[in-house]
């Protein structure tokens, strides 16, 4: 009798679990498709804008999709055709320049100071990261005034060189601590065998440091990307109309009555194309860190 008490007891147990596991995963699934819905929608509203002939008028009219949708705004763009968007692949070009070498110098920068602070074993090294993620405290917005008399200073003002020293600056704190992060799962061993072998510090760091670091640095050049590629108020307080921006131009929109908002939003998504672009090419290593951060931890 006790025997089948307790047997079903524990197929109550069982069922019970089995119950909650299969909510927990409807729920999850439901609020994942939720979220993915909300972030979904203001590109399908881009979209659905970018492919109206009426300039936009769609967006108005309560309709899900363009009764007659066209490419046609897309090849206003690329001709520059468009109002506001004459020279739009200088636009682009000012945007790509500033991301491109926005995520080289913070790879650059914060491969090299992870490298001296976790392989070299430097005085107080952790000291001084820690007290430049201090920077996070203060929001971006706040720091425009000075920086802006900064750059006056030393003459950079309009200059595309003022935008990207202010990215690499907010981006670099986060590089150092995802590239300490991860270093800590490559052993050190290594560099001390390079050591025995009679590798340099530059040796160790070109021939062992960053061919093992490659998943982190592409997450960091990613996210150093994706940080420079969004910024709209360090342009806009740092550059004049001879070096605008595509997110500068964007801008415009809300300064006219009667803006193109369908070669505009083709122009947005034109914009985004690199940031995809590069996670795709790099998402093969970008699995790789999540996969060996999740392991290390």
């Amino acid at each position: 009798m006790s025997i089948a008490v307790a047997f079903l007891q524990s197929a109550r147990g069982r069922l019970r679990y089995q119950g909650r596991r299969v909510l927990t995963k409807a729920g999850s699934a439901m609020l994942g498709l939720t979220l993915l819905i909300w972030s979904l929608l203001p590109i399908y509203n881009m979209l659905l804008i970018a492919l109206d002939p009426e300039e936009g008028e769609i967006e108005f009219a309560g309709n899900i999709w363009p009764p007659e949708p066209s490419l046609s705004s897309f090849w206003d763009v690329v001709t520059q055709e468009a109002r506001y968007l004459e020279n739009f692949w200088q636009l682009f070009g000012n945007s790509l320049f500033i991301g491109s070498f926005t995520m080289v110098l913070t790879v650059l920068i914060g491969s090299l100071a992870s490298f001296a602070v976790s392989r070299l074993w430097l005085s107080r090294g952790s000291l001084l990261t820690n007290v430049a993620l201090l920077t996070y405290v203060i929001p971006a917005s706040f720091l425009i005034v000075p920086y802006y008399l900064i750059m006056h200073a030393y003459g950079l003002y309009d200059n595309l060189w003022a935008v990207i020293a202010a990215q690499v600056t907010f981006a670099t704190p986060f590089a150092i601590l995802i590239l300490q992060l991860y270093g800590r799962l490559i052993p050190l061993e290594l560099d001390d065998a390079a050591r025995i072998d009679g590798a340099s510090p530059i040796q160790i760091y070109l021939g062992i440091y960053l061919p093992l670091m490659v998943p982190a640095l592409a997450v960091v050049a990613i996210y150093a990307l994706l940080l420079a590629w969004n910024d709209y108020l360090y342009q806009a307080v740092l550059l004049s109309l001879r070096n605008m921006t595509v997110s500068m131009t964007q801008g415009q929109l809300f300064a006219d009555v009667d803006a193109e908002w369908n070669a505009m939003m083709a122009a947005g998504i034109i914009y985004v194309l690199p940031p995809i672009v590069l996670l795709f090419a790099f998402r093969r290593y970008v699995s790789a860190s999540l996969t060996m951060v999740s392991a290390g931890t």
